[in-house]
C-alpha cells in the first residue's frame, strides 16, 4: 500500500497482522507508518511509509525512495523535509514549565494556521472545557465505583490523548503514537507521520 497523502488514521509500529478473535498469532513486518484496514476478524495494519535511520520515512520497504526526513532545527524543534530537501513544515515540542504537566506540541505548515497539540481535556473554549471536566469527574467516579476491590491496582493505564487545533478547529487527535486520527484534509500527512517519530 502507498497512497500516504490521504491517510485518515494510522499508527507506527511493526505489527502487520494484529491478534483478532479469529487470529491468535500476531504477524510482524518492518517498522512503518501503518493504516488499519479490514474488520474485527481480518484486521490488517498496512504499511504506507517505512521507518528508516535517523528519523526518516521511505515509500518502499527497501528504503530507496525517501518520503521525508526529520532533522533537528533547534532545541525541541524539528524540520520536516521532502525528498528534494525542501521544508514541508516544522514540529516543536513546547515544555510546559510546570513539573507535573507534560509538554504541548506545535506543527507549522506553510500557508496554514499553526496547529497546537495539547492534552484533550485542556483543549477548547470555556464551555467545552467545563463539559470535559464534568465528563472526567463522572468517569473518574464511575471507574472508582466499578473497580472497587480490584486487586493489585492492575487497571490499564490510558495513553495521553492530544487534541490538535488550528484556532477552534480540531485538526488531529493522537493517543500517544498508538492511534492518530486526522480530521483536516489540508494537513500534510508527512507532518503527522513525523510527529510520531520524534514523540516516540
Amino acid at each position: 500500500m502507498s497512497g500516504w497523502e490521504n491517510v485518515r488514521e494510522f499508527t507506527v509500529g511493526s505489527v502487520e497482522l494484529p491478534a483478532t478473535p479469529k487470529r491468535k498469532k500476531i504477524g510482524w513486518g518492518p517498522k512503518a507508518i501503518r493504516v488499519p484496514q479490514g474488520g474485527k476478524f481480518d484486521r490488517v495494519l498496512a504499511a504506507c511509509a517505512y521507518v528508516g535511520p535517523e528519523h526518516s520515512l521511505y515509500v518502499d520497504a527497501e528504503l530507496t525512495q525517501l518520503l521525508c526526513a526529520v532533522v533537528p532545527s533547534g532545541e525541541n524543534s524539528w524540520s520536516v523535509r521532502d525528498d528534494s530537501a525542501a521544508t514541508v513544515g516544522t514540529i516543536t515540542r513546547i515544555p510546559s514549565g510546570r513539573p507535573l504537566l507534560r509538554p504541548n506540541w506545535r506543527i507549522e505548515q506553510p500557508g496554514q494556521v499553526e496547529v497546537i497539540g495539547r492534552t484533550e481535556w485542556l483543549s477548547g473554549d470555556a464551555k467545552q472545557l467545563a463539559e470535559k471536566a464534568a465528563g472526567r469527574l463522572f468517569t473518574g467516579m464511575l471507574d472508582a465505583l466499578t473497580s472497587f476491590g480490584a486487586e493489585g491496582g492492575d487497571q490499564p493505564t490510558k495513553e495521553r490523548v492530544l487534541e490538535w487545533r488550528a484556532g477552534d478547529d480540531v485538526v488531529m487527535l493522537s493517543e500517544a503514537t498508538k492511534s492518530i486520527k486526522i480530521k483536516a484534509a489540508w494537513l500534510d500527512r508527512r507532518l503527522a507521520f513525523a510527529y510520531t517519530l520524534v514523540a516516540e
